[in-house]
Parts: C-alpha cells; sequence; structure tokens
C-alpha cells in the first residue's frame, strides 16, 4: 500500500528518535526484503524507478536501509539511488534519524481549479480533525480531475467533490483503491471495426505512405508548443537506422488538463491501436506508456487491455511496456520523461541531438501524445471511407480533418 507525498525532505512534525545516523553498512534484514520484493526481476538501470515503486507501495515508504539494500543488489552507487529517489515527489524517504509516517496518507490536491473550490479549507478541516499518528494530510500538485474539484487521494482512492464526511466514510470502510472504470473491453471495440487498420497496415494493405498522407491531409500534429505534424515525426524517425522505439507520453500534468484520462478510461484499445499503428510505421522493437502515478485506475485497465491483446494474438507478450512515473511534472517534456523511462532523474536533455535520433538507450525514438495516436483510428475510418486499399489517399478523400490534437 502506497503512502505516497509530494514532500521529498523531511516531513513536518516528523520527530526524531535520536541524534546519530545508523551505520551506512547495508543490513540483511532489508537486502533479503528487498530481494524477496523484487524476486527474479532484472537489475537493470532502467527498473530503477519500478523496483522503488514496488518497494514503497509494499512497506508505504522507503527508508535508507532498503534504499541502500536496492543499491547493493542493483550493483548501483547508493548516491545514484537516493538521487533517483528523492527527484519525485511521489517517494517518501525516511532518513536513518526520523520515524516512518502514519499508515495512511491522505493528499488533497492544491492545483488552482482545486483551490477555487475550497481545498485549502478540506486541508486545514482534515488535520484538525484526523489523528496524525494515524493519517498524514499533505498537499499535492494536480491530480487530473478538475472536472471534479476538489479531490483527494487517501492512499490510491481518488475522492472527487470531496468533503470531511466522504473522506471520514472512505476512512471507516477502508476504501484505499481506485474506483472501478467502466471501459470498453476488446470484443466491443472489435465488433465496431477497431484493429481492422492495424490488421490492415500488417498485411501491407495500407502502406505507411499513404497513412502519412492521411495525417497531413488531416493535419494532426501535436500541440506540446512548436505544433508539430504527426506524419513529419514518423518520417524523422523511420529515417534512423534501427533498433527504434516508440514511446507514448501519458504525463498530462498540467492543471486544468485531464483529456488523457478521459480517453483512456472510456476507449483505451482505441488508444492502443493508434499506438500500435504508430509503433509499426517506424518499426518500432518495443512500445513503452509512460503514464502519470496519479492514475492508478488506469493503470490497471490498461494492463488489463493489454492482457486482452496478448491473449488474443494481436501483440507479442511484453511488446507494450507501461512505466509508471512517480510524481514530476517536468516530465511531461519529451527529453526528461526519456531520462525518467532509464531510471533517472527526469532532467531535460541538452539538444542536439532530438530524441527522434537518440532517445530511449540511445536510439531513435517517436514521442507521442495520448491524444494523438487516439485520433488516427478515428481519422482513418471517418476520412477513408471507399477508397482502395492501397495507394495514396488523396486530399478530398482526407479532408476537412481540422484537428489540432496534443
Amino acid at each position: 500500500m502506497s503512502q505516497n507525498t509530494p514532500e521529498i525532505s523531511r516531513p513536518a512534525g516528523r520527530r526524531k528518535t535520536r541524534a546519530g545516523q545508523r551505520g551506512r553498512m547495508t543490513q540483511a534484514a532489508a537486502l533479503d526484503t528487498v530481494n524477496q520484493l523484487l524476486g527474479d526481476s532484472p537489475n537493470r538501470r532502467d527498473l530503477l524507478i519500478e523496483h522503488l515503486h514496488r518497494i514503497q507501495d509494499h512497506i508505504g515508504y522507503l527508508s535508507l536501509a532498503h534504499l541502500r539494500a536496492l543499491a547493493e543488489r542493483m550493483n548501483l552507487p547508493m548516491a545514484a539511488v537516493y538521487e533517483t529517489a528523492s527527484f519525485y515527489a511521489h517517494f517518501d524517504i525516511v532518513h536513518d534519524d526520523e520515524l516512518p509516517p502514519a499508515a495512511v496518507t491522505i493528499r488533497v490536491c492544491d492545483s488552482l481549479a482545486c483551490q477555487l473550490a475550497g481545498a485549502e479549507a478540506l486541508s486545514q478541516a482534515l488535520q484538525q480533525q484526523l489523528d496524525p499518528a494515524a493519517v498524514r494530510v499533505v498537499h499535492a500538485p494536480c491530480m487530473g480531475r478538475c472536472d471534479a474539484a476538489p479531490v483527494v487521494e487517501l492512499v490510491h482512492n481518488h475522492i472527487e467533490q470531496a468533503s470531511p464526511e466522504k473522506i471520514a466514510h472512505a476512512l471507516a470502510v477502508q476504501a484505499f483503491e481506485p474506483a472501478e472504470v467502466d471501459w470498453q473491453p476488446l470484443a466491443a471495440y472489435q465488433a465496431e471495426g477497431g484493429y481492422q487498420l492495424l490488421a490492415d497496415c500488417r498485411a501491407g494493405h495500407r502502406s505507411v505512405e499513404a497513412l502519412m498522407t492521411m495525417m497531413e491531409q488531416a493535419g494532426l500534429r501535436g500541440l506540446g508548443g512548436a505544433g508539430f505534424p504527426t506524419y513529419k515525426k514518423w518520417q524523422f524517425v523511420r529515417a534512423e537506422p534501427a533498433p527504434r522505439y516508440c514511446v507514448i507520453n501519458a504525463d498530462e500534468g498540467e492543471p486544468g488538463t485531464f483529456k488523457d484520462r478521459y480517453y483512456l478510461e472510456r476507449h483505451p484499445h482505441r488508444f492502443l491501436e493508434g499506438a500500435l499503428i504508430s509503433s509499426w510505421a517506424i518499426e518500432a522493437s518495443a512500445l513503452y506508456i509512460y503514464l502519470r502515478d496519479e492514475y492508478p485506475g488506469v493503470n490497471q485497465l490498461l494492463h488489463a487491455a493489454i492482457a486482452e491483446l496478448e491473449q488474443a494474438g494481436i501483440i507479442e507478450p511484453g511488446y507494450i511496456i507501461i512505466r509508471r512515473g512517480a510524481g514530476a511534472y517536468i516530465c511531461g517534456e519529451e527529453s526528461a520523461l526519456i531520462e525518467s523511462l532509464e531510471g533517472k532523474p527526469g532532467k531535460p536533455r541538452h539538444r542536439p541531438p532530438f530524441v527522434a535520433q537518440k532517445g530511449l538507450f540511445d536510439r531513435p525514438t517517436l514521442v507521442n501524445n495520448v491524444e494523438t495516436v487516439y485520433w488516427i483510428p478515428l481519422i482513418y475510418a471517418k476520412g477513408l471511407s471507399g477508397l482502395p486499399h492501397k495507394g495514396v489517399m488523396d486530399a478530398k478523400a482526407c479532408a476537412p480533418f481540422p484537428y489540432r490534437v496534443a
């Protein structure tokens, strides 16, 4: 059970238990615990953040003893492990002279929408009403639920339009897990024509050049600031030598932004088909989805949707890899996201080279937003009806598509 908090220094009010630190030798018990939790998971550097999540999910925090044990297991400097863990807001580090946090953490969103909806008064009321030894109340950045402000996260359960009464009830019944989401399963998506475009691409009935022409005519582009056309990204990455990777940025953290969550919670397979088509277009060795940690329910449903694809034989097991963010707004920037995928602090890289040339693992990488790839099957379905299976799509058939999506 994860006790996430945006505080990465010593939280206010956490009392010290002794003046000095324990010895810096890795404790055998801590190493045993880490080995039991990680099992036979590989010790690759890019899995460091995933391993940190697994430890914190089980223990509730990250003690220095466990960080030292993890460093020993992964054959990494303790400084590298600590730097990575302390960079991310959701990792709760407990130093040797500190007590662990309370067993339950309530994170109160303090973004603009929630502040306007009374988040500060809610936070103060909770701190007055709850026993701090049993429940910790902390502030947290935007949770991507601005349409239901104010929002709090009770362990992994997001309570929308939160009030002290709603939170008290959730505490009483220990409602700590994310709410179930009514998402469209594979069979329902296929019944309306889903994954037909992907099948046609793989069978050679649709060419990459034809799809790029379609996207050019449709005006599909990102909104990361430059409004870069999607088809051009494909061109740039395809021009680089293999192996290549495809990465989907699902780390929307801008206050007021929750469009990706909206699409993912309703039509995950439409998103996955668009992502797989993008991956096919650049002949990617693997498809990575970097998902913000504030979306635990989406994490669960995406794993379920991907399992459906694997069981149906649409993808090879392990081809789509989901990685959790850990509460770092900067990781919405593509090169910082790449650093995080490699198990490092999410610090933007200098350019050039661009990620299309040297991205994930220093290989050419296509990075797109959730909504960008979400629209690919829709644009195809709405704009190419009746066209022959091969050849370049003409402008008349593809237009008008005034989409300018992220």
